[in-house]
Parts: structure tokens; C-alpha cells; sequence
């Protein structure tokens, strides 16, 4: 009886490791690069970000130190803001630099079209307004991007030193599962 209990205990055993071997590869994290546009419009007729809290003064905008902005900005294929949407930028930036040149983000990208509708990134870090090309975290994700990590460079499209809009490329490169 002694050989059959080996021969079983080996044989599951090997069955095991084959198993997690195959789940194990079953589990590689998928890369995804895409690229879109942000326009944050926040002077003028139509505003699509609003601050909330911050200084007092006529000197008060979203760029100075303590402004709370919250957003709900359009995402677009390309440039121009009647080109196909892709989603909604939601949440909030905040003056964090006492120079004005420095914006800290926090908000989800929600998808609303037809490859990643309801999935959604969440984004945060500094917006160093000063470089023309700047990097900021993707820490999460949901739907199609579960447990996304990776990062965004942003490039300023577009900038109205009077109203403060912005149009802000987005090449995004992610890895999820």
C-alpha cells in the first residue's frame, strides 16, 4: 500500500504545480497605451471647472496657492473639443506651489465610449506647470483597467493666460490585468 500513497501523493503533487503555473501565466498584466485630450475650461461663457475654496482677493484663480478647483473636464479623441468624446475627467486640483507653478491632481478618468465605456483610471500627482512636458501617476483602475498601475505625460495643447483654459494632452501608459 506503501507505493500506491507515494505514487497519489506525487501525482498531486505535480497536478498542483501545474495548476498554479497556469493560472500564474494566466495572469500577466496587460499593457495599454492610448492618448487623449483634457480641456479645462475654467473663465468664460461655459466653465467646466470651478473653484471652491482658496484666498481672498481680486489676485484669487486657480493657479494660486490654496485654490481648491473641483472639475468635470471633456476628454476627446483629438485637439478640437467637438471631436469624438472618450469621457469625463472628475475630482479636484489645488494651487500647491506659493509661486503659482504647481497644481496637484486627484481625479478619476471615466470612460464613456464604446472600447472602455464605465471603466475608469484614477490619476494623481503634480502638474509642474513650468515643463512642457510633465508625468503624473496612474494609481488605479476599475473595468477593463483593474488594478491599473502606470503613468500619464502631459503636454499643454492649448493655454489663454487671460481666462486660464487649457486644452492638456494626455499619452497614458498603463499595465493591468
Amino acid at each position: 500500500m506503501a507505493p500506491n500513497t507515494i505514487a497519489r501523493n506525487g501525482f498531486l503533487l505535480l497536478l498542483l504545480f501545474t495548476l498554479g503555473t497556469l493560472q500564474a501565466q494566466a495572469m500577466k498584466p496587460k499593457e495599454t497605451h492610448m492618448s487623449f485630450y483634457m480641456h479645462d475650461l475654467v473663465g468664460g461663457r461655459v466653465t467646466t471647472g470651478l473653484a471652491v475654496a482658496g484666498t481672498n482677493g481680486s489676485k484669487s484663480n486657480v493657479l494660486s496657492f490654496g485654490t481648491v478647483t473641483v472639475l468635470d473636464n471633456k476628454l476627446t479623441e483629438r485637439f478640437h473639443p467637438r471631436s469624438s468624446q472618450v469621457g469625463r475627467a472628475q475630482g479636484i486640483y489645488v494651487g500647491s506651489a506659493l509661486n503659482g507653478q504647481s497644481l496637484h491632481f486627484v481625479f478619476s478618468i471615466i470612460f464613456t465610449n464604446r472600447r472602455y465605456n464605465g471603466s475608469t483610471l484614477e490619476i494623481q500627482g503634480a502638474d509642474r506647470l513650468e515643463l512642457s512636458k510633465r508625468e503624473v501617476s496612474v494609481v488605479s483602475g476599475t473595468g477593463l483597467f483593474r488594478f491599473a498601475r502606470g503613468f500619464a505625460v502631459i503636454e499643454r495643447a492649448f493655454f489663454d493666460p487671460v481666462t486660464l483654459n487649457a486644452v492638456l494632452k494626455f499619452d497614458v501608459t498603463l499595465r493591468h490585468y
